[in-house]
């Protein structure tokens, strides 16, 4: 058994029709709400099976803004969890958990496409070697490209690194349980309206320790394409990269995603 479903977020979706996706850039979007105390959408996927063995997986994904006059707030969720059971033995075996959570707040000033922004996250994932991973950093803001079908968006900025090891790792001799880091943060966000059905979304992140705890990226493509009226297809593929693994941990975790998307007013 399966279910995928997606909902609004505590007020208006800022793409709350479909079809205006080829009619409104995403700032125009944003003005619409200005003012708003939230809004935004949340996605959640469930999966259950039963048989010789009984899996179930659970995903919540959020993207939540804030819209005022000279400040623009955005949250962001996203959590993975999964099990397995044998159904002879009974013995249960959990084979995903990652939480992550992410705020930015970003002051307007000048240019409409310029800002100041204050940016933070954290991080728990179970299967990577490390308790947790918080980053903390301030920069520079700007969108390089605004049309009517893309815009682009980029940011730029210096930060502090944070993270701890679990107890299940050894480490060396030289090693701490805790490391604490300096770090430069860019991210690159595209979106283009492919058409006044169809949306595509290009995130990505990428963090170089200055203090030799190596780099992380990030990497979210999607696409949106509405099936029938309020209701769309989701197809997203996540990419991460840990250039400094714990021990016996892979660089590379990818993600491939298909969702069902239910929008209603």
């Amino acid at each position: 058994m399966s279910a995928f479903c997606s909902l609004q977020a505590f007020a208006v979706d800022p793409f709350e029709d479909f079809h205006k996706y080829g009619e409104l850039s995403e700032e125009e979007i944003h003005e619409l709400h200005q003012g708003e105390f939230l809004y935004g959408d949340m996605e959640f996927g469930f999966i259950a099976s039963s048989g010789n063995t009984k899996n179930s997986s659970f995903k919540i994904k959020g993207n939540v803004y804030q819209d005022f006059k000279y400040w623009r707030n955005q949250f962001k969720i996203d959590g993975h969890y999964a099990d397995e059971t044998d159904t002879e033995t009974g013995i249960e075996d959990e084979t995903a958990s990652r939480y992550f959570v992410s705020a930015k707040t970003s002051y307007k000033f000048g240019a409409d496409n310029e800002s100041f922004f204050v940016y933070g996250d954290y991080e728990a994932d179970q299967f990577n070697g490390r308790e947790y991973t918080t980053t903390f950093v301030v920069g520079y803001g700007n969108r390089l490209f605004e049309g009517r079908k893309n815009t682009v968006d980029f940011h730029l900025g210096p930060g502090v690194l944070v993270y701890r090891v679990d107890d299940e790792t050894e480490l060396l001799p030289h090693e701490e349980r805790v490391e604490r880091g300096h770090l430069l943060r860019a991210s690159l966000q595209w979106e283009r309206n492919i058409s006044k059905r169809t949306r595509f979304n290009q995130d990505f992140s990428y963090e170089e320790s200055l203090s030799g705890l190596g780099s992380r990226g990030i990497s979210e493509t999607a696409l949106i394409s509405q099936v029938i009226e309020g209701l769309s297809l989701k197809v997203s593929y996540t990419y991460r990269y840990n250039s400094a693994p714990e021990e016996d941990k892979r660089k590379v975790d990818t993600e491939l995603g298909v969702t069902f998307v239910y929008s209603f007013d």
